[in-house]
């Protein structure tokens, strides 16, 4: 069984996000959405939120691809969680040069600590390269309409935060 591994933090899930997972369930067998719980970060939606609205938005999807998509939770570093859900594959969205620029670092980290797990890179669609959670955000917070980027159930989650 081919499993695959796509980290993110996710605050929050953007169609961007989802297209990435609908993607990659043609790649593997099993997908397991990392989602991880970074307090560096400071993500607005707490973990409990976060995981409830993936769940939420990819509900049906492992029925209609075949795939089975599951959530997951984690603070190690992610070669220890590709380990833990025993993933061969880690699964990154790319949208410009500069994703390109740190991701390549990535790579080069965790090949090091294990260089039998692949990164493979999908490309945002077209449409939702210039979508970032960092952004979806700051233009919610600010009073923007942000229903371009993501699901109405998310677009209602960021409405009523910044109420």
């Amino acid at each position: 069984m081919r499993i695959g591994l796509y980290p993110g933090t996710f605050d929050p899930i953007t169609l961007g996000h989802i297209d990435i997972i609908r993607r990659s369930t043609a790649l593997v067998d099993r997908l397991v959405i990392g989602v991880a719980i970074n307090r560096d970060k400071g993500p607005m939606f707490d973990l409990d939120e976060r995981v409830s609205m993936i769940e939420a938005e990819i509900a049906g999807l492992s029925k209609e691809t075949g795939t089975e998509i599951v959530v997951h939770p984690f603070e190690n570093l992610l070669i220890d969680c590709a380990h833990d859900v025993g993933a061969q594959i880690i699964l990154r969205g790319l949208r410009a040069v500069a994703d390109f620029e740190y991701e390549y670092q990535m790579v080069g980290m965790n090949r090091a600590l294990d260089d039998s797990i692949e990164t493979v890179f999908l490309m945002a669609e077209a449409k939702h390269q210039a979508i970032a959670s960092k952004l979806v955000k700051e233009i919610a917070r600010l009073g923007g309409d942000v229903s371009k980027f993501v699901t109405p159930a998310v677009n209602g989650a960021l409405v009523s935060r910044f109420r």
